[in-house]
């Protein structure tokens, strides 16, 4: 699991301490909420990529980038009183732009853009927070736009998640979110993929926030 990160993207690594990403309002004040489990599915990937750091768009130093909307996603992962969850590993997996999976079954190989990772991970720093860039994800025959993820630690039972568009119109009757069936939860799940004030070529941002039910390090 090594976390290298090439010269030319070290500022992704230190991209988390992007305040206006991370302001943390009333989080401590409110009543938080387990973030719903949801299915790994089946494809998480057979083969990892040679690349797997936190930025999907762009493999190893290709000059070439991968297609589509480019997402910034961010977010924190804590327990349930809002303590941060340091050094868990958040896993990103998802389509391309065209609706292929990484994994060899998922998807027509002909219409894979071979310049898309599709699959990405993290270490949260000290306050449990993460970061990764990628693309807004895409529906795919049967299903909403969605991203999947996890966090691990050690000692800790594996923790699988999907994160939606909020907006997307598919939400209303996809099989899988339908499963949660307490509404607030199952709002948990949707977050906006805003404009990012200033991008010249349409990158939005998304906080997909993670409350789970470990203990924190001590």
């Amino acid at each position: 699991m090594s976390m290298n990160f090439s010269p030319r993207r070290t500022f992704l690594r230190h991209s988390i301490s992007f305040a206006p990403l991370f302001c943390l309002p009333g989080l401590m004040a409110e009543s938080l909420s387990l973030t719903p489990r949801q299915t790994e599915g089946p494809f998480y990937p057979d083969k990892m990529p040679l690349d797997t750091d936190n930025d999907l768009i762009i493999l190893n130093n290709s000059l070439t980038p991968a297609v589509g909307t480019v997402a910034y996603l961010t977010g924190v992962v804590t327990d349930i009183k809002g303590k941060p969850l340091r050094n868990t590993l958040v896993e990103i997996w998802q389509v391309d732009n065209n609706g292929v999976y990484l994994h060899s079954k998922g998807g027509s190989r002909a219409k894979l853009d071979s310049n898309f990772q599709g699959y990405g991970r993290f270490l949260t720093d000290s306050k449990g927070k993460y970061f990764f860039r990628t693309l807004k994800p895409s529906p795919y025959s049967g299903r909403t736009p969605h991203i999947h993820m996890s966090v691990s630690a050690k000692g800790q039972k594996k923790f699988t998640t999907q994160c939606y568009v909020k907006g997307e119109p598919r939400n209303q009757t996809d099989f899988i979110l339908k499963r949660v069936k307490d509404p607030k939860a199952r709002e948990s799940l949707i977050v906006p993929f805003a404009p990012v004030k200033g991008s010249k070529v349409g990158e939005v941002t998304a906080r997909f926030d993670i409350v789970l039910g470990w203990t924190p390090e001590s």
